[in-house]
């Protein structure tokens, strides 16, 4: 099977999951722009009560309805946030611990060896983070997944995969569960290929309209310029 033959046989999976829960996939368009692409789920009422909104390069979750939130630590945070050169994204306040690690002169492996899988037994949600880094003159794309260890759930497993840089117009992601059931089964396997054809704009309809229409609440794509220029971040929101 060729690259693309396995690029969209996983979007095609995609679309018949209806439950993979917060992806994130980064990579290259067809013209060369860098993209990063994240997206939240939800099947209870205080996960679809969630929306994405961007403040200059970063997107965080809000509630729609603050009168529905029971407990934000796991449903409001920020997803994506940038340095110079480094651009960071996650499915929880990993990215700010990311963020900070970096900053400060440390790694993206050192920011997560602080960090577990989510305390939501019983389904214990995989952390799944990922950077891109253009800093260098060769960049690199850096993923993560924290999941709990499956014989003893109070451990977390902790996975790294640094895979060599998709072509232009694929991106290699993670999402947090193989599907629905209860508890959600946790994502297993290595980062998975999936295509990025046209405009980011093409890609965000292709994503959001892949994505089971009864749970799907959230996606945004940031792009960002092959050559100088500002990052744009857009974003399609169920409510």
């Amino acid at each position: 099977m060729t690259a693309l033959e396995t690029a969209h046989s996983n979007l095609n999976a995609l679309r018949q999951n209806p439950y993979p829960g917060r992806g994130l996939v980064i990579g290259q368009s067809a013209s060369g722009s860098w993209l990063i692409l994240y997206w939240i789920m939800g099947r209870s009422v205080q996960s679809r009560n969630r929306r994405f909104t961007v403040e200059g390069g970063s997107l965080r979750t809000e509630s729609v309805d603050v009168r529905l939130v029971k407990d934000p630590s796991l449903i409001i945070y920020e997803a994506m946030l940038e340095l110079p050169g480094i651009y960071i994204v996650s499915n929880g306040d990993q990215t700010r611990t990311i963020y900070q690690a970096l900053q400060s002169g440390r790694t993206f492996e050192a920011a997560l060896s602080t960090r577990e899988r989510e305390p939501d037994a019983p389904n214990f949600t995989p952390r799944i983070s990922g950077i891109l880094d253009l800093r260098q003159s060769s960049s690199v794309i850096t993923l993560s997944i924290l999941k709990a260890n499956p014989l003893d759930a109070q451990h977390t497993d902790r996975f790294t995969y640094h895979p060599a840089l998709p072509q232009m117009g694929f991106g290699v992601g993670l999402t947090t569960y193989r599907g629905d059931g209860n508890p959600l089964p946790s994502f297993s396997g290595d980062p998975v290929l999936l295509p990025f054809h046209g405009s980011a704009e093409r890609i965000l309809d292709t994503y959001w309209e892949a994505l089971n229409p009864e749970n799907r609440v959230s996606l945004a794509v940031k792009e960002i310029p092959a050559q100088e220029g500002m990052a744009r971040l857009l974003v399609y929101n169920r409510y």
